[in-house]
Order: C-alpha cells, then structure tokens, then sequence
C-alpha cells in the first residue's frame, strides 16, 4: 500500500476558487426564471393565409354555424369550441371568436398587410332543438375529417337551418302532457291527478307558445303558464271542500301545481348559465343567469297571484302535509324514465338521444334516492345524481356521437325542486306574518337548483378535458405550437 505522505505534492486535486457576486446573481436568476408564456399574447396575424374568397367563405361558415348552435340551446364554450376547430379544418387561422348570448362576432387577424376581417351576427330567439343540435356537430366532425368541401358545408348547413322538426306539434303537445303526468306519478298522485296532470302540463305548453308569439314578454308568458295549474288546484280545492264533491275528496291538487311547476322550470338554462361561468364566459353567464332568474321569478309571481286571488274569492287553498314523492320504487323509476324521455321528444331530440337521457335519468334518479334513504340533504342528493349525469352524458356523448347537452338537459328534469317552489310560495301567501318562512324554503329551492347546475358541469369536466379536438381545453398546446 502506498503511503498517502509519499505522494507527489503537485498531484493534488485543485479546489476551484469560490464564485464571484455576478456568477452568483446568473445562477439566482436561472433558479427562479420560468419558461414561455402558457398562453402567449399579442401574437403576429396569419400573413401567409389563404386567398380573400376562400377566407371569407370560412369566416361566414364558421359564423352561420355559430349562430345556429347558440340558437339550438349549445354553450357559449362548446359553440366558440366548434367555430375555432371548423374554421382551422379549412386552414383559417388567426380567428378570434366573441359571444354575448345575444350576439356572435368573428374577427380574423391576417396581419399588417391585410385588412382584418370581423363579422357580427345577432342570435335569434333561443329554443332547444337536440337535432339540429347533433346534425351541426356532425358537420363539424365531418370538416375536421376532411370528407366535406367548404361549398358543400354551406349547402349542408342551410339543409340543417331549414329542415322540418322530427315531430309535429301535436307529438310535442302529447309529450308536455307525458311529462306532466309522469311528475304527478312520481310526486305519488292517483290515476286522477295523473290524468289532470297531463291535461294541465299539455294546456301550460299551448298558452306559453301561443301567447309567445303574439310578442309578449317571456316572463309573462311564465306568469300565465304558472297560473293555470295554481287555478286548477284552486278549483280542485273548491269543489271538495265548498261543494263536497264527493269525487274529489281525497285529492291532492298541490301535486298538479307542483308538476306544472316543473314544466315550467324544465325549459331554463340554468345548467348553460353554470356552464359558461365555469368556463369563464362571465358575460354570456350573468346574461344566462339573469334570463333564469327572471323567468323563475314569473314561475314564483303567477302562483302567487292566483293563490292571493283564491284567498280573496274567500278559497283558502292548503297545501297536503302529506305532499311527497312516490314511496312506490318500481313507480318513481319508471316515473323518472318518462319525465326525461318526455322532455327529450319536447326538444326534439333524436331515437338515441331520447334512449340515452332515459338511462341516464334513470340511473340519477336512483342514486337520488339511495342518497335521500340514507339521510342526505335535497341539495346534496339533487347535486350529487347532477353529478352522476355530467359525467355519463359527456362520456356517452362522445363515444355515440350524440350532443351531451341533450342527455344533460334532459336528466336532470326529475330532480327540479317543483315542489319546494311550490311549498315556498304558499307559505308566503298563506303565513303572512312570517314571511322569512317562506322565504327560506324559496331559498332551499334555488340552493337545489345551484347544486343541480353545478354538479352536472362538475361531472362534465373530466370528460371534456379528454375530448378529441377540443379547441379551448388546449389552448396552451395550440398557443405554444405557434411560437415554434
């Protein structure tokens, strides 16, 4: 073994001098500086695009596509989402899309050579339509696909704008009534509230249309759409309890206000607001919020009147303590299949679509269930079966093709609080003196409508983070791809 003190002196490692102020300051800054921008600004235009003919072909299809989805019930988020990837398959960059609920606006930067283009368009008035809905995200796929020239898109799209609804009125009228029926089934009504139920809902669904168009204002067109099951419980009340009618002795006619209720509430946007705030479409949400808000409130103001109209006619309607839901399992599900297959034949869904929100209806209703059985609160058992929608809508959506928003809408229609509304306003017609009592069950009843709305675009959202040619969701990758 050599020994270390017979070593060379001069073979000794060098210790290196220690680091100056600046080679100091360069390692400071290399530890705490970031990479690019996740999502660049100011980026140059699309200079080297395509011809002035071309550009302004895409530009009007990707507009007119746009309005038509806004217009058939689609998000803000999914519509900009639709526009930005059709305008991309036929190679149209640069685009900037901006929507305020009532209007959509294209802008296309093509840089400092070239004038930009921006066109604006004002939606029309919305309505859900399921099958435009699913034939315009068809057209999409198929642009994306490269299968579909931009002439024949155009061509295809007016087809799409211009085809007759699946069903007649008449059907449509036979599904409000299936609706209002199948509420009263599952609010646990006899066969003769049932009937009535089904009259009422089919009688709410013909005085709203009718008077919308003849121009008046939708939330008088909600007042007098609540008004008419509120006057047919005053009536029901009337002849069992002034003129003992024998017949109707032991009817509950709060169960035909409370589905008439949900009838009303089915057609609001609530889960749309819930969705374009989540997805950070602040204005086209609180425009969303309000319109529920507003159209709730004319719900709430024409069950009020007729029953403070009632108390003047000397009728002082009471509510059933007794008022629940069905204690029948076999009946509540089978209630809840025909509420949602109802709702989805009302906006004109397609055979799938209407197949799906049964199952998906379905199978939330029985978690809502479960969850009340076992000591839930409504708000929790409501959110959570919302939950379980989001998340089997946005998977069975994409992997069949059918617009997820339909199978949502329509799910989610059992779980309305129609009877807490209801509950609500008779409290406070009927307790005047306590007026923070009714208040509070109106209160419970938007706290439900909350939970119902948040957790279906709670349960949507892995399963929009994961689809295929998502525009918005990747819009960090898209923007980082441009720099390189």
């Amino acid at each position: 073994m050599t020994d270390r003190s017979a070593r060379d002196p001069h073979d000794r490692r060098r210790i290196p001098p220690p680091p100056s102020a600046k080679d100091l300051g360069l390692r400071a800054r290399r530890a705490i500086a970031g990479g690019q921008p996740t999502v660049p600004i100011g980026l140059r235009g699309q200079e080297s695009g395509p011809s002035d003919s071309h550009t302004r072909l895409v530009i009007d299809l990707g507009l007119r596509v746009g309005e038509a989805l806004l217009a058939t019930g689609s998000s803000a988020a999914d519509t900009t989402n639709a526009v930005l990837r059709l305008t991309r398959a036929y190679g149209v960059r640069s685009l900037h899309v901006d929507i305020t609920y009532t209007s959509i606006t294209v802008s296309h930067h093509r840089g400092v050579l070239r004038d930009p283009i921006t066109v604006m368009r004002i939606v029309p008035v919305l309505q859900q339509d399921f099958t435009r809905l699913e034939r315009l995200q068809r057209l999409v796929r198929d642009a994306e696909d490269g299968t579909l020239e931009i002439t024949d898109a155009h061509d295809r799209l007016d087809s799409i704008t211009t085809a007759e609804h699946p069903y007649s009125r008449l059907i449509v009228l036979l599904a409000n009534a299936l609706l209002g029926a199948a509420l009263a089934a599952l609010l646990g009504g006899d066969l003769l509230l049932v009937v009535l139920s089904a009259l009422t809902a089919a009688a709410v669904d013909r005085t709203v249309r009718v008077l919308g168009r003849n121009g008046v204002a939708p939330f008088f067109c909600q007042a007098a759409g609540a008004a008419i099951p509120t006057a047919v419980a005053v009536l029901l009340y009337y002849l069992a309890n002034n003129l003992e009618v024998a017949m109707f002795a032991d009817i509950r006619p709060s169960v035909v206000v409370a589905s008439g209720v949900v009838v009303l509430l089915a057609g609001l946007s609530a889960v749309g607001s819930a969705q374009d705030t989540i997805d950070a479409f602040y204005l086209t949400a609180a425009a969303r919020t309000f319109e529920v808000l507003i159209l709730s409130g004319g719900i709430v103001a024409g069950v009020l009147g007729m029953l403070a109209l009632a108390q003047q006619l000397g009728i002082n309607l009471a509510i059933s303590t007794r008022l629940a839901l069905s204690t029948n399992p076999v009946v509540s599900l089978l209630a809840a299949a025909a509420i949602t297959c109802a709702f989805a034949i009302g906006a004109y869904s397609g055979g799938r679509t209407i197949i799906l929100s049964a199952l998906v209806g379905t199978t939330a209703w029985a978690a809502s269930l479960a969850l009340t059985a076992h000591g839930a609160s409504p708000q929790w058992s409501a959110g959570i079966a919302a939950l379980i929608i989001g998340a089997l809508a946005t998977l069975l959506g994409a992997r069949l093709r059918v617009p997820s928003l339909a199978i949502a809408t329509a799910g989610i229609v059992p779980l309305l609080p129609g009877l807490t509304v209801y509950r609500g306003v008779f409290e406070l017609v009927n307790v005047p003196s306590d007026p923070a009592q009714g208040g509070s069950t109106l209160f419970g009843a938007v706290m439900i409508g909350l939970a119902i709305a948040s957790g279906v675009t709670l349960g949507s959202m892995p399963g929009r983070l994961r689809r295929k040619g998502d525009v918005l969701t990747k819009r960090r990758v898209r923007a980082l791809d441009r720099l390189q």
